[in-house]
């Protein structure tokens, strides 16, 4: 079992990788938007972030927040995680720790780190999230167009996870299976940070070569 100073030591070090993360993301959500022949104003609309916000996060120049950016990926309907792919990079199905690409959420201070080959054709997406001590993230986004399924593994402290109105208390290796069809909120109680496994099946996916098309 990894133990918290590891934990603290991977947190150090992946959070300084990837300095360019905000223009990937940039690049995703714009390339998303106009395979889905939508204008800014429409995706502000679907979305519920304001068009001056998308046209900041389709230059670069803003550092969104994790609930921003998953309203953003819903309105598109792929899940957060197809917001830090590649779409560009060429299919491989091995993706080296070296080119996973790491984001620090500014609001809540968790990091997530994409583990899945970025341009492999999988409806697969695997996380790995560290969450800060004392920290919490709430998704507000509830029914979807696409059916996104999802398992929480833990792999070391503990953090509890409500969705919708249940509330599940995660410890180690307690693994949770749930579909994203309604508000969801990760908390850590502890003082201590926690890393858990997150597993991302979309059922809408459509393989094009691609992780998820854009």
């Amino acid at each position: 079992m990894v133990d918290n100073i590891s934990i603290m030591k991977d947190e150090t070090s992946i959070t300084s990788a990837n300095p360019d993360i905000n223009t990937r993301v940039a690049q995703r959500v714009r390339a998303l938007r106009a395979a889905r022949g939508l204008t800014l104003e429409a995706l502000a609309a679907q979305s519920g972030v304001s068009r001056s916000m998308l046209s900041l996060i389709e230059r670069g120049e803003s550092s969104p927040t994790a609930v921003v950016l998953d309203k953003v990926a819903t309105a598109l309907g792929v899940p957060l995680a197809a917001l830090f792919d590649d779409a560009r990079a060429p299919a491989n199905p091995l993706a080296r720790r070296a080119d996973h690409p790491v984001w620090r959420d500014p609001q809540s201070g968790y990091v997530r780190r994409n583990l899945s080959p970025p341009a492999f054709p999988s409806p697969i997406h695997v996380v790995e999230v560290i969450l800060p001590a004392g920290a919490s993230v709430a998704y507000e986004t509830g029914a979807r167009a696409e059916t996104i399924h999802q398992q929480i593994w833990v792999q070391a402290g503990s953090i509890d996870l409500s969705v919708g109105e249940t509330t599940y208390h995660l410890t180690p290796d307690d693994c949770l299976a749930m579909q994203l069809n309604a508000p969801t909120l990760f908390r850590n109680p502890t003082h201590e940070p926690a890393r858990y496994i997150v597993v991302i099946v979309n059922e809408g996916w459509r393989g094009t070569g691609r992780s998820y098309a854009a």
